[in-house]
């Protein structure tokens, strides 16, 4: 698993760049009626490369030519400056991060043709993330692992994005509020249950399991406030 957990940043980059030639010479929008940086389904893979690339500086090379940096610091942040003796696991690193990308990312712009709320729903991810990247740096005035791209390309993905939900019909800002909800939330469910790990409340084919699962977080909670907003709406134009 060790050596899979230091191949896969580079199989990514691979595959951001596929998704990339497809966002430029293809045509991956979910409505061809609409420009493609307006479309949410276009969007959503847009954040995927985003992340693809994003993952890479984390966990491929950073900006300062360190190969598999962002493991040393988050184990700095769990108080374990010695990252080789830091009990993180690197399947720990795998899990989070193939599921709420590789398999997160494309699903969500899929299903996003037919149902966009879940194509938002995806950016609550790299929003919340730039948002744990920026704020250490400017509290620290230091680089983190993963930094240079959460500013160059979540902030003005997701900014943009949100600016352009709430003009999509069945959407809103409400929308963009639950989105962001669910990056919180499934940024929340990461750390505690590492730190649960950590303290031996659970064991790590728990935590691998809870990783696996966690993406569905933001899917589940956009989509279940637009059904609920939406049966309201009809009931009062129904009245």
């Amino acid at each position: 698993m060790s050596s899979f957990s230091h191949l896969w940043p580079w199989l990514g980059l691979g595959f951001a760049a596929l998704v990339l030639a497809c966002l430029l010479f293809g045509d991956l929008r979910g409505d061809s009626k609409k420009p493609r940086t307006r479309d949410m389904v276009w969007l959503a893979w847009a954040a995927t490369a985003a992340y693809l690339v994003h993952q890479f500086e984390e966990h491929g090379i950073d900006a300062r030519g360190t190969p598999y940096a962002f493991r040393g610091s988050l184990c700095a942040t769990f108080g374990f400056p010695d990252a080789n003796a830091c009990p993180i696991p690197e399947t720990f690193i795998t899990a989070v991060n193939i599921p709420v990308v590789w398999l997160a990312g494309p699903i969500s712009a899929l299903l996003g043709r037919h149902r966009p709320a879940i194509a938002l729903s995806y950016f609550g991810v790299p929003a919340v993330n730039a948002a744990v990247h920026l704020g250490p740096a400017l509290v620290s005035g230091s680089y983190n692992p993963g930094l240079v791209t959460a500013v160059l390309l979540f902030l003005p993905l997701s900014l943009w994005t949100f600016w352009v939900a709430p003009r999509q019909p069945g959407l809103g800002v409400r929308a963009v509020v639950a989105t962001i909800a669910g990056g919180v939330l499934i940024h929340a469910v990461l750390m505690l249950s590492l730190k649960a790990y950590l303290v031996g409340r659970i064991g790590l084919h728990a935590l691998v399991v809870i990783q696996i699962v966690n993406p569905v977080i933001p899917m589940l909670l956009v989509l279940g406030f637009c059904r609920t907003n939406a049966v309201a709406r009809d009931r009062l134009q129904s009245k």
